[in-house]
């Protein structure tokens, strides 16, 4: 039963259902310090191409897996700026300045379904704490979503393309990535519509099967 009344925003939904640590439930903060301890950076991969540069903050594990599925599934907008914090603290001093903040788009389909879009909302929350200018440049093609597909269904991707003309160096934001593979498809679309430097940023950096 839906006993969230129809029409109420995020604001209020925030309020009524305040944030709860997914490590031990305490309230009162995306992740409590404590549970803050258990989170692990993730390894070091080279970027996917067409990605000159690509971090995250997190393994997507644990704490860290519940943080950014609450976002991405349930639209907690409230973790959003703790999560887009923590991405624009671990981004390379030596990466060059973004001209803007883009985002790899889910699918119409699954917006309408969701009501929202979570990459674009890190993305938001990115190019406001970096004060950049952020824009969507790129159309996701219909296609099953990536969650759930095997290994090597994944490696093929989504396919995007540009829909506007895009700036020469481009932060692209995404919330999770696995093999790399719409991170890829991001980039080839984005230099496709005029980009020559295309860096990366997601959330969380799922470990490769290898990594305990």
């Amino acid at each position: 039963m839906n006993v969230v009344p129809p029409g109420y925003g995020p604001a209020v939904l925030d309020a009524l259902f305040p944030l709860v640590c997914p490590g031990c439930g305490g309230c009162g903060a995306p992740v409590c310090q404590g549970c803050a301890g258990l989170l692990r950076s993730p390894p070091a991969t080279p970027p996917p191409d067409g990605v000159d540069a690509w971090c995250a903050p997190f393994a997507y594990e644990g704490v860290a897996r519940e943080l950014v599925a609450r976002v991405k599934y349930r639209g907690t907008r409230a973790a959003v700026p703790w999560l887009a914090a923590t991405m624009v603290d671990v981004i390379d001093a030596g990466w060059p300045l973004a001209d803007v903040v883009t985002w790899a788009p889910t699918s119409r389909a699954r917006r309408r379904q969701r009501g929202f879009d979570p990459a674009e909302l890190l993305a938001r929350a990115v190019a406001h704490r970096l004060r950049a200018r952020r824009r969507g440049f790129l159309e996701r093609r219909p296609g099953p979503p990536q969650t759930g597909l095997d290994a090597a269904a994944r490696r093929r991707g989504p396919q995007f393309e540009p829909r506007a003309p895009v700036p020469t160096t481009v932060l692209l934001v995404d919330d999770v990535a696995t093999t790399g593979a719409t991170l890829a498809a991001a980039a080839s679309a984005l230099r496709l519509g005029g980009a020559r430097v295309v860096m990366a940023l997601t959330a969380a950096r799922t470990p490769p099967p290898s990594q305990p």
